[in-house]
């Protein structure tokens, strides 16, 4: 494999003028500059990237640590995050934790020991990074996105859940709507808690009572929603409407509402939260509360670049506002 020091032989350069030449950080003559190119293309020299981010003492790549799921939420969160990296000429490394602790923390060591500029997590509750790792590499920016597992200096962005599920909630009870079931998240999780709690907000608030059974623990995933709607359908007295969790558990719930010949929402109405793409090609089309996750990408990005800039900057804890899309799946 060819070298610098090859090139500069060739061309009958000093390695520091080539340097310029690749980098353009210096003027350099258009008869130099065409002899080094033409050497480049000759030898089929490419630059070390190693070699550039140790004299830079940066690498221009971000890891991120996101646990796997079949919710198409996180795919196109991860689809927000690499448009940003790219635009702003940074590479992302992907980690997928499959919700085991010890892979979580091998792939942070991992991201770490490569030396990546800053880091992302979204990551379950369940099982937190480790905290000596974090702790061993503390020049390393994080951006917790969602929940921070720990006091420390990382950044947060995070959903106003107790706000969207209040909003999903009062969207059902303006419509008219009284028997209101819920089909939460895993409660080990903070934003399925919250978005509960403002459903019983919004339920607190109207007088409407919340009959036994009729809020449901899912597990954020189709398989989930199906199974709760399933359950929720053998109630004694099943609800008029339900607002799922997420938008993964309420395709499920649609499933099991079409298998049992029910109709949405002259049957049961419902909405959803995240507004993933395919939120709007169900039959009905989606009600839910949208999350804007390119434009979340983008800030978790932005967030991360600026306290690599800024490593000493207060900490930052940015909250987003969700926003109610209304679609078919309620009644006018």
């Amino acid at each position: 494999m060819a070298t610098m020091k090859d090139v500069a032989r060739l061309a009958g350069v000093s390695t520091s003028t080539v340097s310029h030449v690749i980098n353009k950080d210096r003027f350099v003559s258009e008869a130099i500059t065409d002899k080094v190119t033409a050497a480049i293309k000759t030898l089929n020299y490419a630059p070390s990237a190693l070699a550039r981010s140790l004299k830079l003492n940066q690498t221009r790549t971000i890891g991120m640590l996101i646990t796997a799921s079949t919710n198409p939420f996180y795919s196109e969160l991860v689809r927000g995050v690499e448009r940003s990296c790219f635009e702003r000429g940074y590479s992302l490394v992907l980690c997928n934790t499959e919700g085991d602790e010890q892979r979580m923390n091998q792939n942070l060591e991992t991201l770490m020991q490569k030396r990546v500029d800053g880091l992302l997590l979204l990551c379950t509750e369940t099982h937190q990074p480790s905290q000596e790792i974090m702790q061993r590499y503390p020049s390393v920016p994080t951006v917790m996105m969602d929940w921070a597992p720990f006091d420390g200096d990382s950044d947060l962005i995070q959903d106003n859940s107790l706000l969207g599920g209040d909003v999903a909630t009062q969207h059902l009870i303006d419509r008219g709507y009284t028997r209101i079931g819920c089909l939460t998240g895993p409660l080990d999780k903070t934003p399925a808690r919250l978005r509960l709690e403002g459903y019983r907000k919004a339920m607190r608030r109207a007088g409407l009572a919340i009959p036994e059974g009729y809020e449901i623990t899912g597990n954020f995933e189709f398989g989930g929603g199906f199974t709760a709607m399933q359950q929720l359908l053998a109630h004694p007295v099943p609800p008029e409407a339900v607002f799922a969790g997420n938008d993964a558990m309420a395709v499920g719930a649609y499933q099991a509402l079409y298998q049992a010949g029910k109709h949405i929402p002259e049957d049961m109405a419902i909405v959803g939260y995240d507004d993933i793409e395919l939120a709007r090609y169900m039959t009905p089309p989606l009600t839910t509360i949208h999350q804007p996750k390119d434009e979340l990408g983008e800030l978790a990005i932005d967030v991360l670049i600026h306290r690599m800039a800024q490593p000493d900057q207060q900490q930052q804890r940015v909250q987003l506002t969700p926003e109610l899309v209304v679609r078919g799946s309620t009644r006018n």
